[in-house]
């Protein structure tokens, strides 16, 4: 590990107020989008200040002065992970930015520079030495910066703000972007910070402000507590299926009180499948992984339906054909109520869903395992592997990564070299088992 980087992220966690250059002469061998800032147009009526290495700066002190004010409070690895979203927060715009012509006026836009963030940085910041709770804050940030004016602006219903709380934290998200919007030169700032003043109220309203306790989303606490006392006879997987579908239907509008979650558990909690869906590279370890925790689990192997159709497990001719038998034998897996793991890269965000949802429909509980690791360590395993596929092939792999959220599934549970299994989406706090 690079001394002056582990000098320079602790700092971060008391009084280090970096400007951009200081944090890209630390940053900028391993985060390469951090030098294309400079280079990144923002458009003029919205950004007057400039590019996107400026507005990055005006940001960051912007944040410096809220830290040392109204979030003098936030410290530690809370602190660390707020500078560092700040610092990263549009790091993903040197590969979204784009000219778009919009109402016979020619804009810079930059759609989903938020997403292509978070993705980017999900495997570099790993090796850093920061800790998983700051890189998984962090992209919770990034990923969702945006959210804040776009829920009040539309109007959103609470289930919007509690699906939000449980993919970023929303104090630390109202701060981020009171910087965002302070450290740029636009004609309708106030009205913007005015948008963010009322996120801020709706989150209290709907407790999801911050969390109170690690092991429960926000806002969910009285239905944890509930659900607890309720099913305590039954085993964690038949309550992590009931908590999860309560969840997935408050937010969607389908109930509002947690005696509906339990009265609606009825009619599936005796006898349901189990999915896993599995999310990683090539290399990254899903079929070992596999192999050591999931032995009682039927597997549906894209690997090895390529194998069958077309004589080679990395041919992508006939894809069509592949998928189509993979979905057959997932659908007689569910069907029959038996516990089956989708073992493929899934590294989009709507292969997954199409393979989450089929199990939604057949009441199965569903797992996402996300094999986490940093950059070099994919190429590692990669050339480990028996198969082994193209350098430049795994890493169009990374860069078309789109980073998995924790509203996907009923729970996840990321893993990785030198990672302790991470959990999210269980009613009880517990270590790893299946």
């Amino acid at each position: 590990m690079n001394k002056s980087l582990t000098i320079f992220l602790e700092s971060l966690k008391t009084d280090g107020t970096p400007g951009i250059d200081e944090c890209v002469k630390h940053l900028g061998e391993r985060l390469p989008l951090l030098l294309k800032l400079k280079d990144t147009e923002q458009d003029p009526e919205w950004h007057a200040e400039g590019n996107v290495h400026i507005h990055t700066d005006m940001v960051l002190d912007e944040l410096y002065i809220l830290l040392e004010r109204d979030a003098l409070h936030i410290n530690g690895e809370a602190r660390q992970a707020l500078v560092l979203a700040a610092l990263l927060h549009d790091i993903g715009k040197p590969v979204c930015t784009k000219r778009r012509e919009i109402n016979d006026i020619v804009r810079v836009v930059s759609p989903g520079h938020e997403d292509q963030g978070r993705s980017y940085l999900a495997y570099k910041l790993m090796g850093t030495g920061l800790s998983y709770f700051v890189i998984k804050t962090v992209l919770g940030l990034i990923g969702e910066h945006h959210m804040p004016k776009l829920l009040v602006v539309r109007d959103k219903p609470i289930g919007d703000y509690l699906s939000l709380a449980r993919r970023a934290e929303c104090e630390l998200l109202y701060y981020l972007e009171l910087a965002d919007m302070s450290g740029r030169h636009c004609p309708d700032k106030s009205k913007q910070l005015e948008y963010l003043e009322l996120f801020k109220m709706f989150c209290m309203e709907y407790q999801v402000w911050k969390p109170k306790e690690a092991a429960c989303y926000p806002g969910y606490q009285d239905w944890q507590a509930h659900l607890l006392r309720e099913l305590s006879d039954f085993d964690v997987d038949t309550i992590d299926l009931i908590y999860g579908n309560a969840v997935r239907d408050r937010e969607s509008g389908l109930i509002s009180t947690v005696s509906e979650a339990v009265a609606r558990s009825f009619q599936y909690r005796d006898s349901f499948p189990q999915l896993v869906v599995m999310c990683g590279p090539s290399g990254s370890g899903k079929t070992r992984w596999i192999q050591n925790h999931l032995s009682g689990y039927d597997v549906v192997s894209l690997d090895n339906i390529r194998q069958e159709i077309c004589g080679d497990r990395t041919s992508q001719k006939m894809r069509g054909q592949v998928m189509q038998e993979a979905k057959s034998q997932l659908k007689h897996h569910l069907r029959s109520k038996n516990r089956v793991v989708w073992d493929a890269t899934n590294l989009r965000k709507d292969f997954r869903a199409q393979i989450c949802a089929l199990g939604f429909s057949y009441q199965a509980l569903v797992t996402l395992v996300i094999l986490q690791q940093e950059e070099a360590a994919y190429f590692e395993g990669n050339e480990k592997r028996s198969r082994s596929v193209p350098k430049d092939i795994l890493q169009r792999q990374l860069d078309s990564l789109q980073w998995p959220t924790v509203d996907e599934a009923h729970r996840s549970l990321t893993v990785g070299k030198g990672l302790t299994h991470h959990y999210e989406g269980t009613l009880q706090e517990r270590g790893f088992s299946f």
